[in-house]
């Protein structure tokens, strides 16, 4: 079963400032290429673009925008994209109202739950909570010379 991809993992993989957790992102998203174990929402896709071209803390953009754009494609030919419909939208609303999740994240669950995804890859919600029928898992938790726990691997 594929898993849906939040947008922190791809932000990590162009990140120098944890090490760690950019070669996790990059190790973690090579293999769901490889695989085909990953999805990317379209919204992940939108927020890539906004995060990784504003200023850092007083430092420059990870990322220029013309940089942000040409990713952007890179992304939409690498993984399965999906798209929300009027049902998302309203699966969000419940989502958002049932487990009390921001707007964002709710999207991010409505996405899952309504395409019968088992996992939602973050580093944003609480690490192997189940939302229904979805658990979130976050896959940079373990260092990348640490043996990641059973339920990260494939």
């Amino acid at each position: 079963m594929a898993g849906l991809v939040d947008t922190n993992i791809l932000v990590y993989r162009h990140d120098a400032r944890s090490v760690r957790k950019q070669a996790r992102a990059i190790e973690f998203l090579r293999g769901g290429i490889a695989d085909s174990s990953l999805v990317l929402p379209h919204q992940a896709i939108v927020e890539f673009v906004s995060v990784v071209t504003r200023p850092l803390a007083g430092q420059p953009p990870l990322m220029t925008l013309d940089e942000a754009h040409r990713e952007a494609e890179d992304l939409l030919s690498a993984f399965p994209v999906i798209f929300p419909s009027e049902n998302t939208v309203r699966t969000a609303l419940r989502g958002a109202a049932l487990y009390k999740l921001s707007w964002y994240d709710a999207h991010l669950w409505a996405y899952a739950d309504e395409r019968g995804l088992d996992t939602i890859w973050s580093e944003d919600f609480e690490d192997g909570r189940l939302y229904g029928r979805v658990r979130v898992c976050n896959p940079l938790r373990a260092s990348v010379h640490e043996t990641p726990p059973p339920a990260y691997r494939r």
